[in-house]
């Protein structure tokens, strides 16, 4: 009888099988690469030697110089990427889909002393800035893994994303004309003293892929894995058809990576290998553009005819109409959709009831009936009477309106985040803080509500004063200690979706060079609500300027945390500078502020958008995201400026 498998789950044993493709998990990658299958493969991907050959072949192949970016996509445990960093690679970064071998790798990143980076991520949709990388690479044959081919088209239109333009791809796959006719149909060897593996392989009755399956066995323990797996055969041919297909040109084979193994027994996939490097072109001819899914659009706004406690005056300013009608402007040159708009929440619900809007613009950042608390309760109601609309949902509106919750996925994804100490609503008094200066706020809240310039406490005195006031003004919110980051502060845009087209804006600096040195420098209430105030007058933002290594950093973090939040169509991402250097996060935000003198236009306006251009881009990803994703034909566009014409 079989004993229990590591982790004390037995394994599934299923004796004589007559036909592999009959008991092949659809997604059999995702479990199978862990412990075991470095002990079955490590002959090969465990081996110094392998791993220095990959390596020269793709420096060769690729023409890689030192100081150029690179990704090494379904890196596995990272061997090709600490390789390329040992060899002065600096840029250099890993994503794979198993935790396992992601968590193997960083630790063996630190324990080297080396600088790469490693992400956790599906090949199909990578949450990568666009065009950041110089070379993408998939190495010792991690290509074709998906049941359908569709899947391996969006591999490379992911990486064609990614590419800069004229970047380079290296597929380093098995020979699939080959392997088709000399594969072995059985085999075992030992693969230690104490394990050895019998392996089974069967083509797929289309006889485009082949089925695996391998058993581990202990000598003296039984049956460890009984598992299943396949990959699709390609040969260089229909590589090249594929590759021309997403949009690269320059399409050539190479030679192949010389496989080394410990064990020289059966190397499977890696018995013949074919090296392909194509190029992304530096002008991309792109796709026209498909009329909108929705063409009318309701316009959702907050309700001038309530009051709104968030505003300076507890109402809608001169500057809130302004606001509108220049956004109502430039939807106006939208000439492909037709606009209509509602701001009486009074009769909200029964609108959305019975005449049931085919496509609702979400600009209701103020919160049902003015109430920011109330902010998820507008999306709530539009999916419960069906109606498609623009941005996050409220799940996460209402995950973000909290932002220790936030820090803690933050934290969670290893992105650093300030110091900081919760309290609760019932907690009356504080333990001071070890460190000052300090920044004291709520825990709950929109538009910097309760951060005035007195947040920022400089000794138990002002501490105390600014806990109290806190307390009275906002009574039922918990309330946060935090560190003050006194460095530079910056935020990061992205409209679009992971997964299909999406930009992330350039970053954005706020410059406090000509706010007075004696009040402390943050974006608070008087910035956004005090046109009397000097943070109103005095404080500007630029385009920052960053190494690409900061830059990459910050960008990735903000598409990680836009996924892992579940943001949508459009999000903000403020970061700040400690004392010491380290850039961490702020806050995000969902469904940012869109008007015309926001940070989020602001930053498209350096990226070359208009006004109207950026509302259009929000929209466009929304209505993609409900309709079909576009054709895989000809070119994968980015979102690049002058998409339309403005009136």
């Amino acid at each position: 009888m079989a004993q229990s498998a590591p982790g004390g789950r037995d394994p599934k044993t299923l004796g004589p099988v007559h036909d592999l493709e009959r008991h092949l998990p659809a997604e059999w990658w995702r479990t199978l690469f862990n412990a075991v299958y470095l002990k079955t493969d490590g002959d090969v991907v465990e081996n110094a030697a392998s791993t220095e050959s990959d390596v020269s072949f793709l420096i060769e192949s690729a023409g890689l110089l030192p100081g150029e970016s690179v990704l090494d996509l379904c890196c596995g445990q990272g061997r090709h990427v600490l390789e390329l960093a040992r060899r002065g690679y600096h840029h250099v970064t890993g994503v794979d889909r198993s935790r396992y071998l992601i968590r193997l790798a960083r630790k063996r990143n630190r324990e080297q002393g080396l600088s790469a980076t490693f992400r956790e991520g599906d090949a199909r949709k990578l949450r990568l800035t666009p065009e950041s990388f110089d070379c993408v690479a998939v190495m010792g044959n991690s290509f074709g893994y998906f049941e359908r081919a569709e899947d391996d088209l969006a591999v490379l239109s992911s990486i064609w994303r990614v590419l800069k333009p004229g970047g380079r791809i290296v597929l380093d796959v098995v020979d699939g004309d080959w392997m088709q006719h000399h594969f072995e149909p059985r085999s075992w060897e030992w693969i230690d003293e104490n394990h050895f593996v019998c392996r089974e392989r069967a083509l797929a009755n289309d006889r485009h892929r082949l089925i695996s399956r391998e058993i581990v066995t202990h000598a003296e323990r039984g049956v460890i894995a009984d598992q299943f797996y396949a990959e699709r055969l390609y040969s260089y041919g229909q590589l090249e058809a594929l590759l021309r297909k997403a949009g690269f040109t320059t399409i050539r084979q190479g030679s192949a990576p010389v496989t080394h193994s410990h064990r020289d027994q059966d190397l499977g996939m890696l018995s013949r290998r074919i090296g392909v490097v194509a190029t992304k072109p530096v002008t991309v001819t792109r796709r026209p553009r498909r009329g909108p899914l929705f063409p009318e659009v309701l316009v959702l706004l907050g309700d001038p005819s309530l009051p709104d406690d968030v505003k300076r005056e507890g109402v809608f300013a001169a500057e809130d109409h302004e606001t509108i009608r220049k956004m109502q402007a430039a939807l106006a040159g939208l000439k492909e959709y037709r606009f209509a708009y509602w701001d009486n929440h009074a009769d909200l619900l029964r609108y959305l009831e019975h005449e049931r809007p085919p496509f609702v613009l979400n600009l209701c950042d103020e919160g049902y009936k003015n109430d920011p608390f109330k902010e998820l309760h507008i999306t709530a109601a539009l999916e419960m009477f069906g109606v498609p609309y623009s941005g996050a949902g409220p799940r996460a509106l209402s995950l973000c309106y909290d932002k220790a919750l936030v820090r803690s996925v933050a934290q969670s994804l290893d992105i650093p985040v300030p110091l900081e100490s919760f309290f609760g609503p019932d907690d009356q008094m504080a333990t001071l803080p070890s460190v000052f200066p300090a920044l004291v706020k709520p825990n709950l809240g929109d538009s910097s509500q309760g951060i005035t310039q007195d947040a920022v406490v400089h000794n138990k005195e002002d501490f105390i004063a600014y806990w109290e006031w806190l307390r009275a003004a906002f009574p039922d919110r918990p309330l946060l200690v935090q560190e003050f980051l006194s460095g530079a502060e910056y935020s990061v845009g992205v409209i679009g979706n992971v997964g299909t087209d999406f930009v992330v804006l350039p970053i954005l600096e706020v410059d406090y060079s000509g706010l007075d040195p004696a009040l402390p420098q943050l974006l608070g209430y008087e910035s956004k609500w005090d046109p009397e105030s000097p943070y109103w007058t005095d404080i500007r933002c630029k385009k920052a300027v960053l190494d690409e290594s900061t830059r990459r950093q910050m960008s990735d973090h903000a598409l990680l945390l836009f996924e892992r939040l579940g943001c949508r169509d459009y999000a903000r991402f403020d970061f700040r500078t400690d004392s010491e250097g380290t850039i961490k996060l702020l806050e995000a935000n969902p469904n940012p502020g869109w008007c015309w003198d926001g940070k989020l236009n602001l930053m498209a306006e350096m990226a070359g958008y208009t006004y109207a251009e950026m509302l259009c881009l929000i929209l466009e990803a929304a209505q993609l995201r409900y309709g079909a994703a576009p054709a895989l034909e000809g070119t994968i566009p980015t979102p690049t400026p002058a998409l339309i014409e403005v009136s």
